[in-house]
């Protein structure tokens, strides 16, 4: 999600029109750990197919900071995720590596999927905790987290990276995404991809022993997948 929108902000931000003061942001905290796994070759957007796996022991938790409204603490769930796909030529900037602010694309892009499943009439309570989140204060929470990542020194402070990223996820394009109908997938991985993560990392996938045995059968016939871990990143 924050990946694809870059490109648009590095020529927006020239502009300087954004809506949200990265510089007056308060830095939350990251605890626990997370996974990104390839799962298979991409489209031509991208270099593959990638899933973000929580770690089942400990995993990826975000708390914003003590002066922030609602919801303090965010864990975000196993999904698919596009940050391997920055365009080539916006990878020259300093701090925009492919995973550079992997954790905080995590939450933000977590932030999406709640939305969009919400706002498809899911009533899962793993959704909930997002109702009450605008559109705007899901650009402050992504600041946030990098500002985060700056403190704890996983990344460099990239002043130039930082506000495009976070201009990125105020543009029209973000704000048809955070809207849209018909987005909620469930469950958020198809089935070969489910089995090939909880084979790479036991119980990462979150698979309940019935649960397993349904997305086994519906993954019955398709070829054998291998999940490959590209990147562990423990706070």
């Amino acid at each position: 999600m924050v990946s694809r929108l870059i490109s648009i902000a590095l020529v927006l931000f020239a502009t300087s029109c954004t809506s949200i003061d990265y510089s007056r942001l308060s830095p939350g905290e990251f605890t626990g750990t997370l996974f990104v796994m390839w799962v298979g070759e991409g489209g031509s957007s991208g270099d593959g197919r990638f899933v973000f796996v929580p770690d089942p022991n400990k995993p990826l938790t975000f708390a914003r900071p003590a002066n922030s409204p609602a919801p303090k603490v965010i864990t975000p769930g196993i999904m698919y995720t596009d940050g391997g796909s920055i365009p080539k030529i916006a990878q020259v900037f300093n701090g925009l590596s492919p995973w550079g602010y992997a954790p905080a694309y995590m939450i933000h892009d977590w932030l999406f999927v709640a939305r969009q499943c919400l706002t498809d009439g899911s009533t899962d309570p793993q959704f909930q905790w997002v109702a009450n989140i605008s559109f705007h204060q899901s650009a402050e929470i992504l600041g946030e987290a990098i500002k985060a990542l700056v403190r704890s020194k996983q990344v460099r402070k990239e002043d130039v990276a930082a506000s495009a990223i976070t201009l990125a996820v105020t543009t029209p394009i973000a704000r048809k995404s955070w809207d849209a109908k018909g987005a909620c997938k469930l469950p958020h991985l198809d089935a070969a991809d489910l089995l090939a993560v909880d084979r790479a990392v036991p119980r990462a996938a979150g698979l309940k022993p019935q649960a397993q045995a349904q997305v086994e059968a519906i993954a019955k016939g398709e070829p054998r997948k291998k999940a490959v871990i590209v990147n562990r990143l423990a706070f």
